[in-house]
């Protein structure tokens, strides 16, 4: 087994991951989080809160999982929200057609549909179902969203989003009322997503209804620094710019690395802003704090990149994308974070489509005295003269500038036709206003978690294989913050007078918050070894030395070292661990 395997066989065999509707035979592209994994992803969106809500400020909302069509249409999902698919002749199965050629190139899913195909019989593409060779047929766009009907009948179409970030983008105008009218500011969401993926067999990697946590933070266009960039500027991250990828077009990062470790480069942010390898401070800054979450929540850093998109790979609304992507056993490079400047594309397209306007006006600091020009034409002569142009005409003299008013005649472009209007019938002045402020539509900074991508990585980078004893122990070296069960309590052995005392410890950890399993069954060893599998950090157990001086021995979970702490002091000693794990060396050398 490859340690994908390992990671699902323990995953479902303790009560971390199953099969959605097993009962019924099951169906790909969904799963259930048991008791344990429910916990784990619980654990993992609340640091999400912490870091974005409560530390950077982005108040979270919630909105519905179904939208009406025109959400979808203005957003471009209805359109343009496609994967390419290839159905095999010979099985009649429907496959995505770039998963079909990963490993010919680095970006398949940037590629055209007839280049895709093109690799298909070129490279002799078996069927992954049935094996045969030269039976696929073109590639075609299949749409991802779910659709379905709101109300009696079809009378109004609807879709399952296909991200949370909709969600927000209507609800602009709620938003910025509520921040007090003041650039930058941001929301969160954390929910379910859908996607009607073609073909799912990458378990938990590639879901038709998963979890997305993301952030929207408005900014203005014209200021693109981050009031907190030099705190971080500093920071060292493995980046993959565009320029150093297959096809890129650029000599390489000066500054870096180099490309040794498969173009990957290590700069600080700061740099690379200033280099323009990342667009600008917001993105730089945004980078770095999803880095700083990954490595909390256990991903190695060795195996952790950001990889920025090419530019034929950027999505219609990007300046500039970047996906973190983590190294995985089986499926090589994952990603599990998109940080993209949306630009106005949203708010803007929403304006179009709803007919509503959502720009803003931003006051300065203090008013500016400005120049303008005030056009006043001779309407009387010139709206029976154009008749039912004249109101176009007036538009586009006021958007004339003043070097166009010299000569005998004013043009303008009206309805692609040229009109010449005589000088003597229009009059201009420029005057001296004062401006308090200006309008404009937001920019759009977006990092968006996929967390059950996140889950399935933690697990990966956390599982390891030793020999002890003469025997296979298997850990999940999981954060202890993270870990679904922070405490086993353990009598030593299944006797009353050693039961009480546990159960006792058990109550006591409950009600300072501590997460606490109670495990008799079977020889102590046999019980550390079930904890060390599912991660549980620490693991108290109860002998009889206990009912002597009244302490427990406390054992950790990656190193299996063992301290006595006094039962009196038990839970405040597991907070501190809890909060640090070296806490516990620092108890072991005393």
């Amino acid at each position: 087994m490859d340690t994908y395997e390992k990671i699902i066989g323990l995953a479902k065999r303790r009560g971390f991951l199953w099969n959605s509707f097993e009962l019924y035979g099951g169906t790909a592209g969904f799963y259930d989080y048991g008791p344990l994994g429910a916990m784990l992803k619980r654990r993992i969106e609340d640091i999400w809160r912490e870091m974005y809500v409560i530390e950077e400020g982005f108040y979270e909302i919630e909105t519905p999982t179904i939208g009406i069509e025109p959400i979808f249409v203005a957003s471009g999902h209805t359109r343009g929200f496609s994967d390419p698919m290839v159905v095999c002749c010979g099985c009649d199965s429907a496959f995505r057609a770039d998963h079909l050629i990963d490993g010919i190139v680095e970006t398949p899913d940037a590629l055209p549909a007839p280049e895709i195909k093109r690799l298909i019989d070129e490279h002799g593409i078996k069927c992954p179902q049935c094996g045969k060779t030269g039976t696929f047929g073109e590639v075609s766009s299949f749409n991802l969203m779910f659709r379905t009907a709101i109300g009696p009948g079809t009378e109004r179409v609807g879709y399952l989003r296909p991200e949370t970030a909709q969600g927000m983008f209507i609800n602009f105008e709620h938003l910025f009322r509520f921040y007090r009218e003041k650039l930058p500011f941001g929301v969160t969401q954390i929910g379910k997503s859908y996607r009607n993926e073609i073909s799912p067999r990458q378990g938990v990697i590639r879901l038709r209804e998963f979890t997305q946590a993301e952030a929207e933070i408005f900014i203005n266009p014209r200021d693109k620094t981050h009031p907190k960039f030099s705190a971080v500027g500093d920071t060292i991250l493995r980046l993959y710019p565009a320029s150093q990828q297959e096809g890129g077009s650029g000599a390489g990062v000066v500054g870096g690395t180099g490309g040794a470790d498969g173009g990957i480069t290590e700069i600080a942010v700061r740099d690379a802003v200033n280099q323009g390898i990342i667009a600008h401070e917001f993105i730089a800054y945004h980078l770095v704090l999803t880095n700083l979450f990954l490595e909390r929540v256990g991903i190695d850093p060795a195996r952790l990149r950001f990889r920025q998109h090419q530019p034929d790979e950027m999505a219609h609304y990007a300046i500039d994308c970047w996906d973190a992507e983590v190294l995985t056993d089986r499926f090589g490079w994952v990603e599990l974070v998109g940080i993209a400047d949306r630009t106005d594309y949203d708010l803007t397209s929403h304006t179009t489509h709803s007919k509503h306007d959502l720009s803003v006006v931003l006051e300065y600091d203090t008013p500016e005295q400005v120049e303008r020009i005030v056009v006043t034409p001779d309407m009387g002569v010139i709206g029976p003269r154009y008749k039912e142009k004249a109101g176009k005409v007036l538009a586009a003299l006021k958007n004339l500038k003043e070097e166009d008013f010299s000569g005998d005649e004013i043009k303008v472009e009206v309805d692609c036709e040229t009109i010449a209007i005589p000088r003597d019938l229009v009059e201009y002045k420029t005057i001296i206003e004062e401006v308090r402020g200006e309008k404009i539509v937001p920019h759009v900074i977006e990092p968006s978690f996929g967390i059950d991508r996140v889950i399935y990585a933690a697990l990966e980078h956390s599982f390891a294989e030793e020999i002890v004893d003469c025997e296979t122990r298997t850990v999940l070296r999981l954060p202890a913050e993270i870990a679904p069960v922070q405490v086993a309590v353990l009598p030593l052995l299944t006797r009353d007078e050693l039961i009480e005392p546990a159960l006792k410890i058990v109550q006591m950890c409950r009600r300072s918050g501590i997460f606490v399993s109670y495990d008799d069954g079977g020889t102590i060893g046999r019980r550390y070894r079930r904890n060390d599998e599912i991660g549980t950090p620490f693991s108290v157990t109860i002998d009889y030395d206990t009912l002597d001086d009244d302490t427990v021995t406390v054992r950790n979970r990656d190193s299996m070292a063992q301290i006595r702490v006094p039962v009196t002091k038990l839970v405040e000693t597991i907070h501190e661990m809890l909060r640090d794990p070296t806490k516990f060396i620092i108890q072991s050398a005393q």
